[in-house]
């Protein structure tokens, strides 16, 4: 018995138990905001700066955006992530920090752009760093940061879990959503809570466009293949205006090789992942430019069917397939192994409905002869073989 079915077995029967709990009987129903009908894609602070972020980093970001060709690409949101907040005036309406010193100002020089404005909070008392969180407040905040002009906020679980208990979570980001709502302003709304109480379940229901379905993301191979193949059973969840989230791109920031960052992007893109750079775009080397601006990566990501890619493990190759709304599919065989491998890619054994009649590697740019059933391919050790097949 392989790895992946041990895991979807092990995935169904928390789903059945969490069921069983009556979390999901304890659900609120929020409209969709009909926002992220694909998956948002741009920048995140979090990953290279994490605290030590300010109002010039993030101007000088959203230039090196525009210049590198990554909006153009439709890396839009720039998201400020924790550690921006100061304190309650005496109204109770949340100020940044001297960091931060206009939000408002700052958000109409990342629209001037033609970029969006993204920003960060949790449903608790504090962040997750510390610092001031919307309990108690949501209706205020959310007002607030529509009056910025915010469109995009991450809402991290972390302190809420002294204030909610557990079957109380849906309720506490569905309070946000509603909120947000209300402000009439479109804000695309992005839960993070590490993937617990099987949010994957539920998350669309609370009128969230994005779940996080794991923990923290960090920049190693491991950890990264860990988040990926950790997601793969939540494929039914996703789709059009609603996204399982791995977390943020690690693309550039140095743990892994360029081979392990080109799996990265690919996985990404195969499970219909928001794809948020997380890297110092101001300074990137021609390697992750090539990585991140991969139009034909970014397109299997951004498929207009919004289906998750179904994930099938031979030992040390893993292989996932992605149907595409032309009627064609993509393909990714990842080698997890220490040495190159073969990699024999056989059209019968893809059991597709219609015949393969064209083949196209998205990262050599080139098409391949067809010729019989399939081909093989020489893939090195945590390099991946990404295809696009024709069908007909």
């Amino acid at each position: 018995m392989n790895r992946f079915f041990s895991l979807s077995m092990a995935s169904y029967l928390l789903a059945a138990m969490v069921a069983g709990c009556g979390v999901n009987s304890l659900v609120p129903i929020v409209p969709s905001n009909g926002l992220a009908k694909t998956p948002p894609m741009g920048w995140n602070s979090w990953n290279h700066f994490g605290g030590a972020i300010d109002d010039a980093t993030v101007r000088s970001i959203a230039d090196a955006i525009v210049s590198s060709g990554m909006r153009d690409a439709g890396y839009i949101y720039i998201n400020i992530d924790d550690t921006w907040q100061g304190s309650r005036d005496s109204q109770g309406n949340i100020q940044p920090n001297q960091r931060f010193p206009d939000m408002k100002d700052l958000a109409e020089y990342i629209h001037s752009k033609g970029l969006k404005f993204g920003i960060y909070s949790s449903p608790g008392q504090k962040t997750c760093a510390g610092f001031v969180g919307s309990y108690g407040h949501e209706e205020q905040d959310a007002m607030t940061f529509a009056a910025w002009g915010v469109d995009y906020l991450k809402y991290d679980y972390c302190s809420a879990q002294t204030v909610y208990s557990e079957s109380a979570s849906p309720s506490a980001f569905a309070k946000m959503a509603m909120a947000l709502q209300s402000t009439g302003r479109p804000i695309v709304y992005s839960l993070s809570n590490g993937g617990e109480d099987y949010v994957a379940a539920w998350g669309s229901k609370v009128g969230a466009n994005l779940w996080r379905t794991t923990s923290d993301i960090h920049d190693s191979w491991a950890e990264m293949i860990s988040n990926i193949e950790g997601q793969a059973w939540d494929a039914s969840s996703a789709g059009p205006g609603y996204w399982n989230d791995p977390d943020m791109l690690e693309v550039g920031n140095g743990g892994m090789t360029q081979a392990e960052y080109r799996t990265h992007m690919s996985l990404w893109a195969m499970a219909a992942a928001p794809l948020l750079a997380g890297n110092d775009v101001r300074t990137m080397s021609s390697d992750t430019s090539s990585i991140l601006l991969n139009k034909e990566v970014i397109a299997v990501d951004q498929d207009p069917l919004g289906k998750q890619a179904s994930l099938v493990m031979h030992g040390d190759i893993e292989r996932w397939l992605k149907p595409l709304a032309d009627g064609s599919v993509a393909v990714a065989y990842v080698n997890l192994g220490s040495t190159p491998a073969q990699v024999d890619v056989s059209i019968h054994d893809l059991h597709l409905a219609k015949a393969v009649t064209t083949a196209r590697d998205l990262w050599a740019h080139t098409s391949i002869p067809l010729v019989g059933d399939g081909f093989s391919r020489l893939v090195p050790s945590h390099d991946v073989l990404m295809l696009k097949l024709g069908t007909s």
